[in-house]
């Protein structure tokens, strides 16, 4: 089995372990599996992680009987957390779901506060930094998707140019109204077909001889 096989050398094993218990069917049909490496996870944690030497694991209570840490994280993970079972004096409650009178509850505050709160603790950053992790990282991977779109977008682009191009045809930029003339360089490509420049002086003597026209006839009518 995994569960047996599971050793812990860094909080991420603790994590492990924790996501384990998270599946109700899992812990019903292993849970004298799961106590004995849910006390191993908190030898580890506690000596080696935090450096404490003076909590004994297991833990008992006054009259020499072993406190179930197992059951009391997930009895108290059922009521809710730490917060709201203390918020609500459901300590007591906690006692009589592990088999202990109402006036242990204390106890059991107290034995969760130097056992499991720092676990806890620990559990909820991780997976709240994980679940950040993935975001970021799904993030990340949402805006290399759109930057290979709009690459291949450019390249298809670029694509019909170079084939309008090949074909002897200039095609015209969007707010670009001006004359190209052979030679000029557009888009690092050479022009392949002259426009030609608007001829004012053509027009201007156009116009002078419509004028001249007009004031010939308008004399011959005033003479008449």
């Amino acid at each position: 089995m995994i569960l047996q096989a599971m050793d812990f050398h860094e909080f991420q094993d603790c994590k492990a372990l924790l996501d384990m218990l998270e599946d109700v069917e899992y812990v019903c049909k292993y849970k004298y599996d799961l106590e004995i490496k849910f006390e191993e996870m908190l030898k580890w944690f506690i000596k080696t992680k935090l450096g404490i030497s003076t909590r004994p694991i297991p833990a008992y209570s006054g009259d020499k009987r072993k406190i179930n840490l197992l059951e009391l994280y997930l009895v108290v993970k059922r009521e809710g957390g730490h917060k709201n079972v203390t918020s609500n004096n459901l300590w007591a409650v906690v006692a009589k779901d592990m088999g202990y009178d109402y006036n242990d509850g204390e106890l059991m505050r107290i034995i969760y506060a130097k056992y499991l709160d720092v676990l806890v603790y620990y559990y909820k950053f991780k997976s709240t930094q994980q679940k950040v992790c993935e975001k970021e990282t799904v993030k990340g991977n949402e805006s290399v998707s759109r930057s290979r779109s709009y690459s291949d977008n450019q390249d298809s682009v670029a694509g019909r140019r170079e084939r309008t191009m090949s074909d002897g045809c200039i095609p015209e930029e969007k707010g670009d109204h001006y004359a190209l003339f052979a030679g000029n360089d557009w888009h690092g490509m050479k022009k392949m077909q002259k426009r030609r420049q608007f001829d004012f002086k053509q027009v201007e003597k156009v116009v002078d001889e419509a004028n001249r026209s007009v004031l010939m006839h308008s004399r011959k009518y005033n003479q008449v």
